[in-house]
């Protein structure tokens, strides 16, 4: 391993964005170097101070409406509003603030319904079609993929 040097500074740097993105993998390769970083992901709810019991209990039901809110049928679903990109989705403009649109909510085609941050940038996800919010089928502060389903739109 005499030839391999590496600068902690870019390692650090490189795991800063994993955090800050939410991502669990990130490599920049460069002429013939490369430098991958990995992370393995860790529940966002669990670190700190909280006791286990209490950060149990609300996880549970979370874990278990995940797979009925997004069914893979509803990926090809018309008003299914997908992310194009990888982030952290938002139901709200801040934390206090109230959300976008909640389920029963009305919209119109390329009303703002979500944010996804990106490169500390939101993103505003507009609806594709006007209709009714059928499904939400992500929580606010989580992690998104690109062409996940983050909500159904029944026109």
């Amino acid at each position: 391993m005499a030839g391999v040097t590496f600068d902690p500074r870019a390692i650090r740097a490189l795991a800063d964005i994993l955090v800050e993105t939410g991502l669990t993998e990130i490599e920049i390769s460069e002429k013939d170097s490369r430098l991958r970083v990995v992370r393995a992901p860790a529940p966002v709810a669990a670190p700190l101070a909280a006791p286990v019991t209490t950060v149990a209990v609300p996880a549970a039901p979370v874990a278990a409406a995940a797979p009925v809110v997004a069914p893979a049928a509803v990926k090809d679903h018309p008003g299914a509003v997908t992310s194009p990109m990888v982030g952290v989705a938002y139901l709200s403009p801040e934390p206090s603030a109230a959300p976008f649109v909640s389920l029963g909510s009305s919209v119109t085609a390329g009303q703002v319904v979500l944010l996804i941050e990106a490169m500390k940038t939101f993103n505003q996800i507009k609806a594709p079609i006007a209709g009714r919010v059928a499904q939400i089928c992500i929580q606010p502060g989580s992690p998104v993929e690109y062409g996940e389903v983050l909500m159904v739109i029944e026109p």
